[in-house]
């Protein structure tokens, strides 16, 4: 609608319109993971209310994270077929009405019914290919930067609405504490409807670092039959293997533990909600600056080496988070070293996929592995709880998730760095 006369307007002043995407994509993951990531802040405060116990709580973001990954590889062909316009804005409609309808629930199953399901849909319409389809069609140069940039917005928007809703839920009630999300996600659907494009050709421009306007791409064809297609054909190669594998462990490492389990493990040493939170939110300010700086490092450094040293810093530091006491000092010198890393991952990852797979595939590649990263997520999310209910600890899941960071590690380097051609899909 206003995308045309904006882009103009920014192109007299040698801005290319690549730029709003990424401005306004980074809004809507900032704003639907920030919807979803209070979630683990409001896990006790609704305990409290209902009596419902932590498996069952921590099962139902299990589900979202779930469904978040198994959408992840249709949701990139759906994009390629139904256009990102159509689909951020069908995608931030579920995210809303799954946690308005949960204000008015009562029993377990709604729950799962409106965390899990409607929610886990909603993410999983976009997922984390949102970013990586705006990096690759909108930009040749710089791509990297840019994934680092969109990566950060997501992880750090679970993380940057805690404080205020821990806060919020400890004053108001849960209820009160979605308010915020609710309002982002409402404001991200009106900005891509008014400014939003698909491709750089529908403004008659090229790709930032590209000279010509790409020709329009043929109608995508069936977006399930694309997305297993391709995965037939990237599953034959070993560097596929790899990155699953590896983002697998990625999932059980962030925010399926630390994003679900993290303040109530805090609350079992004696620290409060709010303060656990705002630990949380330093994490999210370490991770923007090493999410950044992952994208930077992967224009210019192997990709395999930079995820060898990611897990590895990952794995030691989630070891060492008993070590800290939980004083808030220790916490602070852990969330330093554990944000720089929090999803640093992501840049090289979509890297290493776009190299093996090229630029239309590497999407649909990159959401497969997703999937990977959040049945890893949901493990852990799960597994947290059960822990925490069974042995009365949540200490053996965050050992675990700490010595599997450091297999990811090894088992990075194995990633091969030349190009795999993979045939067309079939239409």
């Amino acid at each position: 609608m206003l995308a045309a006369p904006l882009a103009a307007a920014l192109a007299r002043r040698g801005i290319h319109y690549g730029w709003v995407m990424v401005s306004i994509t980074f809004l809507i993951a900032v704003s639907s993971a920030g919807a979803l990531g209070v979630l683990g802040a409001l896990l006790l405060p609704l305990q409290r209310e209902t009596g419902w116990d932590m498996s069952s709580l921590s099962g139902a973001l299990a589900l979202r994270l779930l469904l978040y990954g198994l959408m992840a590889p249709f949701a990139a062909a759906l994009l390629q077929r139904y256009g990102l316009r159509r689909m951020v804005v069908l995608a931030l409609g579920f995210v809303v009405a799954g946690l308005l309808l949960s204000t008015g629930m009562t029993q377990v199953w709604e729950l799962w019914l409106y965390w899990g399901v409607v929610t886990g849909i909603g993410t999983g319409m976009t997922a984390l290919v949102l970013g990586a389809t705006v990096a690759n069609r909108w930009f040749v140069a710089r791509r990297g930067l840019v994934l680092g940039l969109l990566t950060a917005a997501n992880a750090t928007g679970q993380l940057a609405f805690l404080p205020l809703g821990a806060w919020l839920a400890q004053e108001a009630g849960w209820r009160p504490a979605l308010l915020p999300g609710l309002i982002a996600c409402g404001l991200a659907a009106a900005l891509v409807l008014l400014f939003g494009r698909d491709r750089p050709s529908d403004l008659g421009l090229p790709a930032y670092g590209e000279d010509r306007v790409a020709p329009p791409s043929p109608p995508a064809g069936n977006p399930v039959r694309t997305a297993f297609a391709v995965l037939a054909e990237a599953a034959q190669t070993r560097v596929f293997w790899i990155l699953f594998v590896t983002f697998m462990i990625c999932g059980l490492s962030t925010n399926g533990l630390m994003q679900t389990h993290f303040i109530p493990l805090c609350a079992d040493f004696g620290m409060a909600e709010v303060q656990a939170a705002s630990v949380l939110a330093l994490i999210g300010i370490f991770d923007f600056m090493g999410t950044i700086g992952s994208g930077w490092l992967s224009d210019r450094y192997d990709n395999r080496k930079l995820l060898f040293w990611y897990y590895g810093l990952r794995g030691l530091s989630l070891l060492w988070l008993p070590s800290s006491t939980f004083s808030l000092y220790g916490l602070a010198l852990f969330a330093v070293f554990y944000g720089l890393d929090w999803i640093a991952t992501v840049p090289p990852t979509v890297k290493l996929a776009g190299a093996a797979f090229g630029r239309e595939k590497a999407p649909i590649v990159f959401g497969w592995v997703f999937t990977g990263h959040q049945l890893g997520a949901a493990m852990a999310a799960m597994l947290g709880g059960l822990s925490r209910d069974v042995l009365s600890s949540y200490l053996p899941a965050f050992y675990l998730a700490g010595a599997a960071c450091l297999v990811a590690a090894v088992l990075a380097l194995g990633a091969r760095r030349r190009p795999v051609v993979v045939p067309a899909a079939a239409e």
